[in-house]
């Protein structure tokens, strides 16, 4: 046995050669298949024979400006879709998951629509349209058990599809006496009150539980309104706690970039590669990068 991460394989078919247009996904031993059409193109992707089968489907779009969802389930989900293309007008793109074997049975959809809700709740990300999270239908052990399978390699293949709503970014807490790969960076800002630290954990800057943040953003223009929006989601969500004029980090969170990190703990646009700094000296990140790539992965600095 190894410890090594497994990699996948996942198979992109756009349609139509339009990378924005309809397009499929499956995975290697997967018995999941998922089509993924804008709304423009519906009538065509609900001709399709997979559109037919039993099945989960998520309706994309926004709302005032903000993304929302439905997460819907039925044992013709191309039905349920044209029926949604009357009632709701706001949505833009679906995404329809089915198995390639027409296998899936009713109780399983119901399941998959409960965890998917579940998930996405969970996370925040988006507003859902659902009322209430639905309750989850008595499985079988096994049949729970492959649900929870089929769920992963969806969970694995929406991201690809450029859907982050069902993406946690928040980690568990490293157990007493593990140690981090890498050095802990620290920003300091004495005049704002801030003091966070991060780490970098499988290719991803972690900001630490119990880094002190600014509670406002401060920036200007639209450039800034992503980080904006996710100080703002990071609040709703309980990551960010307020404590008198600052924030907490309640989780350890990981960013896709050091200057993300850096802009939402300071409630501005920053730079993180010279913001952040090796903690207990003045190296910032960029030099320690620097010295990195100065060397093959493996020879020792």
């Amino acid at each position: 046995m190894t410890d090594r991460a497994e990699g996948r394989s996942l198979e992109l078919y756009f349609v139509d050669g339009k990378p924005d247009g309809m397009l499929t996904a499956k995975v290697f031993n997967w018995t999941g298949h998922v089509l993924m059409a804008p709304r423009t193109q519906i009538r065509t992707a609900l001709s399709r024979e997979e559109a037919r089968y039993t099945g989960v489907y998520i309706l994309l779009g926004e709302r005032d400006g903000e993304p929302f969802a439905y997460i819907g389930e039925g044992e013709d989900i191309s039905d349920r879709i044209r029926n949604h293309d009357t009632n709701k007008d706001w949505w833009t793109s679906a995404v329809l998951v089915t198995s390639a074997a027409d296998n899936l049975n009713k109780a399983h959809v119901k399941y998959l629509e409960a965890r998917l809700v579940e998930e996405a709740r969970g996370v925040g990300r988006v507003t859902l349209e659902n009322g209430t999270t639905p309750t989850r239908p008595g499985l079988s052990e096994a049949d729970q058990a492959n649900m929870e399978a089929f769920l992963d390699y969806l969970l694995m293949v929406v991201p690809a599809l450029r859907i982050d709503m069902f993406i946690r970014n928040t980690r568990p807490t490293q157990p007493v006496g593990a140690t981090s790969v890498g050095p802990v960076f620290e920003l300091v800002n004495l005049k704002h009150g801030l003091k966070a630290t991060a780490v970098l954990q499988d290719g991803e800057f972690v900001v630490e539980a119990g880094s002190i943040a600014r509670s406002e953003w401060h920036g200007k223009g639209n450039w800034d309104n992503h980080c904006a929006r996710l100080l703002d989601q990071l609040k709703k969500t309980g990551v960010l706690q307020l404590d008198g004029q600052h924030c907490v980090f309640t989780q350890n969170y990981a960013f896709n970039s050091p200057s993300a990190a850096a802009t939402v703990v300071s409630g501005r646009p920053a730079g993180g590669p010279v913001e952040w700094k090796v903690k207990g000296t003045r190296q910032t990140y960029k030099d320690w990068e620097a010295a990195q790539l100065a060397h093959p992965e493996g020879e020792p600095l």
